[in-house]
């Protein structure tokens, strides 16, 4: 096994890693910008390394710096966790050249699939069922104009290499297109230093639910169930769970056995997350995308299945086979998981870093987790994602996980800030959240 792992992030999924490798018998380092000087993550690693300034493309989007790191720690591997440079296909082959090992598929699979477009393509010879849209990338406005007609409004306009819900708008008439088309191609140039769009039709009303697969080198690929991840603000998730609440036993095989179909297509290692839309009414299901990487929700998988994802990653990376076959993955009770964010939901979902003056985790009884990297005394800088923490919880049933997530919810103290803590309370307390009624436009529509 690894002696030591460079871990190329922060926060939460920092930690989360470190403690894994922990557990393995595995030496951490961490990467740290200056305002995460005196961050968990830099605190619980064996070692740690300052990358650069606040900004992210000095630090965490800084290859050289974090591959430096690396070297210079003598890591013998790298776990990208999610975000950052966990989707680039040039760090990835970066770290191989160094003889670093890179916890998560090869290059060329993020390239196939990290890339919207290019999966889309993939998935439609793979013959699995795929949202009508443009074929490939569209390169300038007089092509999206030609592209949005042809298959109809509404449509999305998405970033070829997005992810988080950053580059994506929704597109309803034809005089909004330009203004769409610019300002995601702006926004994903930024975010991700790639403005490749690609156009979709928008399935409205629909379901999020993705299937978690791991792949190793050996050919093995198994799906670990999915999760319904509906519950979004501006394309971005805010409660997930697992299973899907609504999902057709015969849907569900199928949506298994084209995630699985995915994977195996590309030849896929490691873990991956395949994206679907599901048409409830029509019942079908349409591929969306796949992420290359751990999802932040990876956390209800483990708890309705026992098995531990970024342990997995790190042993298959090490080269071992996954540890389970498919008969042996069974779907045991319901999990929830909640985002807590540092914003104010009353001022339109402000950012709200700061000093945190008191602090109270939720604990006690069976199936309650909390996944974070704050304590009390630590400032949450104001450079990042608003991310804080995330509560996840796991009953026998439905009913039972909403009770105790409400239950751990209450229980959640935090001083000096503003949290969406409330706001997630009464998701939970809407009637037709805990009829399951509900899709990717419900916070869209609710009202208070």
């Amino acid at each position: 096994m690894f002696d030591k792992i460079l871990i190329a992030n922060r926060g939460e999924i920092a930690v989360r890693i470190i403690r894994a490798c922990r557990e393995m018998g595995i030496k951490t380092v961490a990467v740290f910008s200056e305002p995460d000087r005196e961050a968990l993550h830099t605190q619980l690693a064996d070692e740690a390394v300052c990358i650069g300034s606040a900004k992210v493309t000095d630090s965490y989007l800084n290859m050289t710096n974090i591959i430096s790191a690396a070297v210079e720690k003598k890591a013998q591997a790298l776990h990208p966790g999610f975000g950052f440079l966990s989707e680039n296909s040039t760090f990835a082959t970066m770290c191989e050249e160094c003889n670093i090992k890179f916890i998560g598929p090869c290059a060329d699979a993020i390239d196939a699939l990290g890339n919207k477009s290019n999966a889309r393509n993939i998935m439609i010879k793979a013959g699995v069922p795929v949202i009508p849209g443009s074929d490939g990338v569209v390169k300038n406005l007089s092509q999206a104009y030609k592209v949005a007609k042809e298959i109809g409004y509404p449509v999305m306009v998405k970033a070829s290499a997005g992810g988080g819900g950053k580059g994506i708008r929704i597109v309803r008439t034809e005089k909004s297109l330009e203004e769409a088309f610019e300002s995601a191609k702006s926004e994903t140039a930024k975010a991700f230093g790639d403005d490749n769009m690609y156009i979709e039709k928008l399935i409205e009303n629909a379901r999020h639910v993705e299937v978690q697969i791991l792949g190793d080198n050996y050919g093995n690929i198994i799906h670990l169930g999915e999760r319904d991840c509906s519950i979004q603000r501006k394309n971005q998730k805010v409660l997930e769970e697992s299973p899907c609440p609504v999902l057709p036993r015969d849907i569900r095989e199928k949506m298994y056995n084209s995630a699985v179909l995915a994977a195996k297509t590309v030849g896929y290692k490691n873990a991956g997350t395949v994206e679907f839309l599901y048409d409830e009414k029509c019942q079908k299901y349409y591929f969306m995308e796949m992420n290359t990487r751990v999802q932040v929700e990876h956390p209800v998988t483990e708890m309705v299945t026992g098995i531990d994802i970024v342990k997995e990653q790190i042993k298959i990376a090490y080269g071992k086979r996954i540890s389970i076959e498919q008969k042996d993955v069974k779907i045991n009770g319901h999990a929830i998981e909640c985002r807590i964010n540092a914003e104010n939901p009353a001022k339109n979902f402000a950012p709200c870093p700061g000093l945190i003056e008191y602090l109270l985790l939720p604990a006690g009884g069976l199936g309650v987790r909390v996944d974070t990297a704050i304590y009390e005394g630590y400032e949450i800088p104001p450079f990042y994602d608003s991310m804080i923490a995330k509560v996840i919880v796991h009953g026998e049933n439905r009913k039972e996980a909403i009770s105790k997530m409400k239950r751990a919810l209450y229980e959640f103290i935090i001083d000096g800030i503003d949290t969406n803590i409330e706001f997630q309370n009464n998701i939970l307390n809407n009637p037709d959240y805990q009829k399951g009624n509900f899709n990717t436009s419900f916070l869209e529509n609710w009202k208070e």
